[in-house]
């Protein structure tokens, strides 16, 4: 009995990893580690030797001799690297799309500098989020605000031979409110970019479809063209629950809307629109922030779980 489960088991993992690599968003795991600071080495030690893990997402590392220790543990595990800026936008209220050209270059000139860190650490994507929506009146402007700054980065990392520079969509009115969140605008911009540029891209989280009122289908069709990476996550959508809006809470987490059915749906729409399939492997990152007082592990174990019950429903992958 217990061999038969475990053949089953190591069938699943050789077929996804024939169609992904399977990651996770480090940073949100431990979020203290979004303050640049924290145990960075150990943690990052922890996944390259999960073997169930080809890559990771990190975000900057202060102390330049433990950025060099995780970069050595990526590269001596394998492991892709994804680069986050987002604990840096966030924390330090950048804006990318800014009306005012200061803020907007500020933001830039930021960026850049977290690109040359991406580099560094052999990142492979540097990933993104817009500014806030400033309402219908001067959304165009800020739309054009965001695809200059989106084509300046992307230039800057070309000439260095980075990384993909990749935006990622985000809730328009629930909670982080960004201007790069429903789909159809999402895709606008990544046109405009990426008619320029061959280093651009978009990311969408499966925390956010549901905070954006979208459908798998409605989130990844429009901007399936431009679609580097995607990210697995839970949202809680009731007002006042614990982890209420994008928090990232933990599969099965009381109020929270996404589980092994909704996972499923939105990878059997990934290979139904040909984003995952038999040699392409992109990283498809889990992104699950534990609780105050929940092991970070233990998240990320139930979260595997549910990743296998999700691929034993999938009717698309053999």
């Amino acid at each position: 009995m217990h061999g038969a489960r475990l053949e089953r088991h190591q069938k699943m993992d050789q077929s996804m990893a024939t169609r992904m690599r399977l990651g996770l968003v480090h940073f949100m795991a431990w979020p203290e580690l979004g303050s640049g600071r924290g145990p960075w080495a150990e943690t990052v030690e922890l996944i390259a030797k999960h073997p169930s893990f080809n890559a990771i997402e990190i975000t900057h590392i202060e102390d330049p001799a433990e950025r060099e220790r995780v970069r050595d543990i990526c590269r001596l595990a394998g492991l892709a690297v994804g680069f986050g800026a987002h604990p840096i936008i966030l924390g330090q209220g950048l804006n990318l799309n800014a009306l005012d050209e200061g803020k907007r270059a500020a933001a830039v000139s930021r960026m850049s500098e977290l690109i040359d860190e991406a580099v560094f650490m052999e990142a492979e994507s540097f990933v993104v989020l817009s500014g806030k929506d400033p309402g219908p009146k001067e959304r165009k402007e800020a739309k054009a605000a965001l695809a200059a700054s989106l084509g300046e980065l992307c230039a800057y990392s070309a000439a260095r031979q980075g990384p993909k520079v990749v935006a990622e969509a985000f809730d328009c009115d629930v909670d982080k409110c960004c201007l790069l969140g429903p789909a159809p605008l999402a895709a606008e911009v990544a046109q405009k970019v990426a008619s320029q540029h061959d280093n651009f891209g978009l990311l969408v989280d499966l925390s956010h479809i549901p905070l954006l009122g979208e459908s798998p289908r409605q989130a990844l069709e429009p901007v399936i063209d431009w679609l580097i990476g995607v990210h697995l996550g839970n949202a809680v959508l009731t007002e006042g629950m614990p982890a209420y809006g994008d928090n990232h809470p933990a599969f099965g987490t009381p109020g929270s809307v996404n589980g092994a059915a909704e996972t499923a749906e939105f990878l059997d729409t990934l290979f139904d629109l040909g984003f995952l399939g038999q040699g392409k492997r992109p990283m498809v990152s889990f992104e699950l922030k534990p609780l105050p007082g929940q092991d970070p592990e233990l998240v990320l174990a139930g979260a595997l779980r549910v990743l296998a019950e999700a691929w034993g429903r999938l009717r698309s992958p053999a």
